[in-house]
Order: structure tokens, then C-alpha cells, then sequence
């Protein structure tokens, strides 16, 4: 639905603060370079998405060309949960008037003490469409197209109709979906498949944001061991020897419920079966003397929650949007600015007081998705491929749950179609050596949560 007209005095009021901010060069900007009387026009025309394989070219000799006034720019934000809620309502009081919104989701009564633009009555609707419609009502002359879907949904024509990409995702696989799709879009000849992707993530008092410019420098790929899968628990630390809270939920989780098995299957949102594993949590930490079991507290352990604090989306969604302003308007200098060692990554902590951290993340030559060589892979020649394909889900540098793997001319293990995944499962009994591996065999492996990337390792046997 779209908004109704405003009046240009009232229009004029409303940005005046916000223009002398856009309009003017900042201190690190050339004023020369910089012409003010183009960028509230071109913001009006700005069209962003929030959402929250190379090329082949080489990712030096692309250079960033700044979104020329001309073009019919726009924006696009992916997630609206609490980051994204934080960041919608942001770009649209940040001058942007086109914007697209993805998420898949529904409003849960769980969301509202957080994310401020749904209610009560707004239980069970999609989070996409009932922030787009608050956010119009509220600044007005703003247009959101909601999209209540995955961002895997929507191919790269889709996608190069947007300008400037931010994310506010709650998973590293969505993230280095849409990093691996923008990245593939990218074309050094044509500037426009250039699409700036501006990323914020959170996790309780902690967070960071990051500008991503596609095969010029740093991708999420890149920085993909920066965000390693937790270490779990030794099973002997559970059975025997707990120190915290955590351990005697997790051994309840894992050990109790396998022995006694209270219910046919564990399902983790019924309030009867976290009761249950709550009860035999403080037995067990009644028996340590270990304290601080609590209901929600097993919940969040369980699940695997992390608590969202609202003021940490706050900080990082302001960092976020204050990137697609500066991208958008060449006020200032944005992270990740071309040029020898602009910070392209910002670190926040709130845990004790306040601490900002700004570094450069460097680009991997042996980036899955924007490198041009094979990252050396450290193996057991005594593995058999079943361990090496295991490997892959724990490693920092891979994180692959259902990976395929080929080698130099011959196929070695995939998990689809089934047909083959029946020809190829004999190979999972068998060493590496067995399989005719040697050092320095290349392997290319693939999953189906990247479609189009292809992982490609050196065997260095250790």
C-alpha cells in the first residue's frame, strides 16, 4: 500500500538535519570531488534490498565506481527480526525511499519485547509485511516491498536490481549464500554487478558490521574461520565431572534422555519435555552442588539460544546503516574503502563498558569463493573418506554438512541424487590411500546450501 503524499514544507523540516549531514563533505572527503547538490536526488532514487564464483577476473584491477546520481538506485535489507527491525526503521529515517525487505518468518509472541515495530495483535503474521506497513506509516514518502521468503528463493536477475545489500541474517550459512551469489554477479567490465553487501550480526553485549565490496577485497568467505562452530562438550566432562549449570542441562539433554527416554522423540518447543530435562538438570547440579538451573535457561541451552539484546541491535544496526549512508551519499570515507589498509570490519563489545575495535580483514588467496587457488587441507592418509567428508562439518575454514567430494577425474562420494549417492557409498569405507589419494591431490567439493561454489583443497597429509 503506498504511502500517502507529504507536504513539501513539512518534507523539507523533517530532513534539514539529516541533509546537513549528506550535503556536506566530511572531513576525509575531498570537497572538490564531492558535489552535495546531487545526493538527496540520488538517494530518492537509491533502491535497497535488506535481507538480511569468482568471475575470473582478477580482483585487483576492479576498481569502485561511487552509485552515480543517474541511476535508479535502491536498497535492500534482508531479516527483519531485531537487527533487521533496527535497521528497516534506519535506512528509512537515513533518506532512502526504495526499499525491499526479506524474511521467511512469522511473528512469535517471544519477538516483541525486542523488536519494537510488531504487537500483540500482530502474532502470526509474516515479520516482513507488518514492519514494511509500520515503517510507511511512520515516514512517509518511504516505499518497502516485503517478500515473505528465503533469500535462496530468488535467482541473480533479482538481485542485480539493487544497488546496496544489508544483511541482518541470523545464520553464517545464509550469510555465505548471499556473499557467494553477489560475489558471482560481480564483473570488473561492468560496474553496475557491483553490489556493496553491508553485514551486522549479534550475540548478546557483542557484535560487528562489515562492507563487503564483492571480489575487491575481504568476503565473509574469507572470514569464515572468525566464526568457528562452539566446541562441544567432552562426554566425560557431562558424565562425570560438571563444573557448571551447562553441563548438567547438556548431560540431561544428552545422556539422561538417551537412558530413559521419557518420550519418543525429544522436541524441543514442547514445555513438557524441557520440563522434564529441567528436572533432571537440578538433580544433577543438586548433586554437584552446582547452582543457577534454571526453566529458561535449560530452554536457551537446548536450543541453543542466545540471548538478543536489544541495545547491542541498536549499536549495530546504527553502524550499518551509517555504511549504506556514507555508500550511498560519498560523505565519508566507508569501511572498506578501497586503498591500503582502510578497515573493512568493525568489532563492538558492551560486556565491560563500551569498546569499538575497526581492522582490515585481508583477502584469502585460497577463498573458496573469491580466491583463485586450492587451500591446503592437513589429513590422515589412514582416514576413510567417511572421516574426511566428517571433517568437513567441524573444520573453521569449511563448515559443510552435506558435503560431495570429487578428486582429480573421478567421483568419489555425493549425496545427490540418490542414485549415485548409492554408487559412490562403498568409497566411505575406504582410507584415503586406498582410494589412490596422494599429496597434493586436489579436491573439489561441493554442497547443496551453496549452489554454484566449489571448494577446492590440496591434500597435505600430516
Amino acid at each position: 500500500m503506498s504511502s500517502p503524499e507529504v507536504l513539501p514544507d513539512s518534507e523539507a523540516k523533517r530532513w534539514k538535519y539529516l541533509n546537513n549531514v549528506r550535503t556536506r563533505p566530511g572531513a576525509f572527503v575531498d570537497p572538490e570531488e564531492f558535489d552535495g547538490s546531487t545526493v538527496v536526488e540520488n538517494m530518492n532514487k537509491i533502491k535497497i534490498l535488506q535481507v538480511i564464483l569468482s568471475t575470473g577476473s582478477t580482483p585487483s584491477v576492479c576498481v569502485y565506481q561511487p552509485i552515480q546520481a543517474e541511476a535508479d538506485t535502491f536498497s535492500r535489507v534482508i531479516g527483519a527480526g531485531g537487527l533487521g527491525c533496527e535497521i528497516l526503521k534506519n535506512l528509512a529515517l537515513s533518506g532512502f525511499k526504495d526499499i525491499s525487505v526479506i524474511d521467511m518468518d512469522t511473528i512469535d509472541i517471544s519477538n516483541l519485547n525486542r523488536q519494537f515495530l510488531f504487537r500483540h495483535a500482530d502474532v502470526g503474521k509474516f515479520k516482513a509485511e507488518v514492519a514494511a506497513k509500520f515503517v510507511e506509516r511512520r515516514v512517509k514518502g518511504v516505499k518497502i516491498t516485503p517478500y515473505n521468503c528465503k533469500i535462496q528463493d530468488f535467482d541473480e536477475d533479482f538481485y542485480q536490481q539493487f544497488q546496496i545489500v544489508v544483511c541482518g541474517l541470523d545464520s553464517i550459512e545464509a550469510r555465505r549464500w548471499i556473499n557467494a551469489t553477489l560475489v558471482n554477479m560481480a564483473n570488473c567490465e561492468n560496474p553496475d554487478s557491483m553490489k556493496p553487501l553491508i553485514d551486522g550480526g549479534t550475540e548478546g553485549f557483542k557484535g560487528q558490521a562489515r562492507v563487503i565490496l564483492p571480489t575487491m577485497g575481504s568476503c565473509i568467505e574469507c572470514q569464515l574461520d572468525m566464526h568457528a562452530p562452539r566446541a562441544a562438550v567432552p562426554l566425560c566432562t557431562l558424565a562425570s565431572i560438571p563444573r557448571q549449570p551447562e553441563h548438567c542441562i547438556e548431560w540431561a539433554h544428552v545422556i539422561a534422555w538417551d537412558k530413559e527416554k521419557p518420550f519418543p522423540q525429544l522436541d524441543k518447543d514442547d514445555p513438557e519435555h524441557i520440563t522434564w530435562l529441567y528436572q533432571k538438570a537440578l538433580e544433577r547440579a543438586k548433586e554437584f552442588n552446582i547452582s543457577g538451573i534454571t526453566y529458561s535457561l535449560t530452554q536457551g541451552v537446548v536450543k541453543n539460544i542466545i540471548p538478543a539484546i536489544a541495545a547491542t541491535n541498536s549499536v549495530i544496526a546504527a553502524a550499518c546503516c551509517n555504511e549504506a549512508l556514507k555508500i550511498a551519499s560519498s560523505c565519508a570515507p566507508f569501511l572498506g574503502t578501497p586503498g591500503e589498509g582502510e578497515p573493512n570490519y568493525m568489532m563492538y563489545s558492551g560486556n565491560d563498558s563500551i569498546y569499538t575495535y575497526t581492522f582490515k580483514h585481508e583477502q584469502k588467496e585460497d577463498c573458496p569463493v573469491c580466491g583463485m587457488t586450492a587451500r591446503v587441507l592437513k589429513v590422515n592418509p589412514k582416514w576413510t573418506l567417511e572421516e574426511l567428508i566428517e571433517s568437513f562439518a567441524t573444520l573453521p575454514e569449511a563448515q559443510l554438512k552435506k558435503p560431495s567430494v570429487r578428486a582429480e577425474g573421478k567421483t568419489l562420494y555425493m549425496q545427490l541424487p540418490p542414485n549415485l549417492e548409492e554408487q559412490t557409498r562403498p568409497n566411505l569405507e575406504k582410507t584415503l590411500e586406498q582410494l589412490g589419494l596422494t599429496e597434493g591431490t586436489e579436491l573439489a567439493v561441493t554442497d547443496p546450501a551453496f549452489v554454484g561454489v566449489v571448494f577446492n583443497f590440496s591434500l597435505k597429509f600430516a
